[in-house]
């Protein structure tokens, strides 16, 4: 899991530039030494998505270890490469923080613009700073200690089986809809207390699913309220009848959450889950399917699929990229000036691959100091990456042991990314296998 949240609906409540906060007005031009001054990088295009390791390298050689860089409608900012400028960036709250209202660019951004579900300040864990993230970031953290892995893991067999009873009988399938995506969206609704298999909560699981990745003819915005409207129920349920589940930890905690709080950070939990968990188990499936060093023991073989999941964290990352933080003041990065509200988006994929860290060229993917997770204050909170890994580790786990002799559909060039710069997944995943009738 990340810090990443799903599409709000439209610009959120307090959007835009924080009270008393010094922006250029409409016409006010690009601030003097903004980065589209410096021979900015456009973020966009299909080297992010077929080959972005290579493209990250050709970044690095030319520009270092921060990047200057134009979002969606020419829109500048700063693009971290380096690992270490990453981990200081997150690293020093005081100098580049989460609040985006802080950003000098809010005048130049229209209210439709493709980032503002992920820019335009909402008040959740996302945002907060300071005392007020400690606090709602420490109400999720033991909220999510209370989850016991095995249990976890427990319903994630169970989930993963019933998904894989949708498809085994055909002997062909598609995992990144029918299980990738399904399975931990489920799980982590179960977790917070919805009920397994009931109405509302298919509904609740459709609506995510719309509102995370939205396809050709779907509303995310009106799925996204929908979903507010589906947790507000479950928080009101649970704060009349609380059970063992995070949503019930969250209410009851001495912080004192109000409901709108609860919903706002359950969202962000939920989210956070479900996209970067489902392209983790997707990644690591074509993994297995396509790299030899794997094939030969790669059914019900544990280590291997262990391997296989930290290898993915640190090649194929499910968050590419993360925006982001913005400058607290005037400061420098890596020799580049950084201009107080500059917007710093976060390269955690070529962090992760930094030659400086890996100078043989060699990734040692036998250890988990990547950061999948991001690190620092805002972080994925502790125990979450626990969790991810006992749903994903289910999940690999479970279709090997069903399904002993899947293979690709397809041919492994003919596998597609996603057009995104900066979720990392395929856009289908087509497997073959003997039919299994249970």
């Amino acid at each position: 899991m990340t810090d990443r949240t799903g599409p709000a609906a439209g610009p959120p409540p307090g959007s835009g530039p924080a009270s008393g906060s010094p922006v250029p007005g409409p016409g006010d031009g690009v601030p003097p030494g903004c980065p589209s001054h410096a021979g900015a990088v456009a973020l966009s295009g299909p080297a992010f998505q077929q080959s972005p390791s290579e493209l990250y390298r050709e970044l690095r050689r030319e520009h270092g270890a921060v990047v200057p860089i134009l979002l969606d409608g020419g829109i500048p900012a700063w693009l971290v490469l380096g690992y270490a400028e990453v981990t200081y960036v997150t690293g020093h709250d005081d100098l580049f923080a989460r609040d985006s209202r802080r950003w000098n660019q809010w005048s130049q951004i229209p209210a439709d613009w493709p980032l503002m579900p992920f820019v335009g300040y909402q008040p959740s864990v996302l945002f907060a700073e300071g005392a007020e993230h400690q606090r709602r970031a420490g109400v999720i953290t033991e909220a999510l200690e209370g989850v016991d892995q095995f249990e976890l893991g427990h319903w994630s067999r169970r989930i993963a089986d019933h998904l894989i009873d949708l498809f085994a009988g055909s002997g062909r399938a598609e995992l990144m809809s029918s299980y990738a995506h399904a399975l931990p969206m489920r799980a982590a609704v179960q977790m917070c207390g919805m009920p397994e298999g009931s109405a509302g909560t298919e509904d609740l699981v459709r609506d995510l699913w719309i509102s995370l990745d939205a396809r050709e003819g779907d509303d995310p915005v009106a799925a996204y309220v929908r979903v507010q409207e589906h947790i507000l129920r479950l928080v009101k349920d649970k704060r009349a009848v609380p059970g063992p589940d995070v949503t019930s930890r969250m209410l009851g905690h001495p912080a004192q959450l109000t409901d709108e709080e609860v919903v706002q950070d359950l969202i962000t939990v939920i989210a956070a889950a479900q996209q970067p968990t489902a392209n983790w188990i997707c990644n690591t499936l074509r993994l297995l399917l396509t790299d030899d060093r794997f094939a030969l023991n790669v059914s019900g073989g544990r280590l291997s699929v262990g391997q296989a999941l930290n290898e993915v964290l640190w090649l194929e990352t499910p968050t590419q990229n993360f925006i982001g933080r913005w400058a607290v003041r005037d400061t420098q990065l890596a020799g580049r000036q950084i201009r107080a509200g500059d917007c710093v988006v976060l390269g955690l994929a070529a962090a992760n691959t930094d030659p400086q860290i890996w100078p043989e060229g060699r990734i040692g993917a036998e250890n988990s100091a990547h950061l999948s997770f991001s690190s620092g204050e805002h972080r994925c909170p502790y125990p979450a990456p626990l969790l991810a890994d006992v749903i994903a580790r289910t999940a690999v786990e479970t279709l090997l042991e069903r399904l002993p002799d899947v293979v690709l559909g397809v041919e492994p060039e003919e596998l597609a990314w996603r057009p995104s710069v900066w979720m990392r997944g395929l856009t289908a995943l087509p497997v073959r296998f003997t039919p299994v009738v249970r």
